[in-house]
């Protein structure tokens, strides 16, 4: 995958971050209690957050930081994807998101471990 693209991704994810932050702040505030609320506050929080590593990892590193790129996208979406759905009180979903969620935690923890590992050759301008 091309620096590029992945910058695109990255910017991707932080556009649906911050829209999905808008939209838990204003569209949501009625219908979350404050337990739904703080649930989605952390699946926007950490969303952003990987989302601001992605784009620093795509435009300003060279070398082997895809794993790392791609564990934090997978972890972007199982972690902070199952917790909107849990935040939303999505039911039944909550058996099948439950376990999904550390699942994610872990792709970001195994991507950070990676660049402790394997820290990656910036780029000088």
């Amino acid at each position: 995958m091309t620096a590029k693209t992945q910058i695109r991704i990255a910017a991707f994810v932080m556009i649906v971050g911050i829209v999905l932050g808008a939209f838990g702040a204003h569209g949501l505030r009625e219908s979350l209690d404050d337990k739904g609320m703080e649930v989605w506050k952390t699946a926007v929080l950490y969303q952003l957050i990987h989302g601001i590593a992605l784009f620093i990892l795509a435009a300003f590193s060279k070398g082997k930081t895809h794993i790392a790129f791609f564990l934090w996208l997978v972890g972007i979406l199982l972690f902070s994807g199952s917790l909107y759905f849990l935040a939303m009180g999505a039911g039944s979903a909550t058996k099948i998101l439950g376990p999904i969620t550390p699942l994610g935690g872990l792709s970001f923890i195994i991507g950070w471990i990676w660049l402790l590992i394997s820290p990656p050759k910036f780029q000088h301008s």
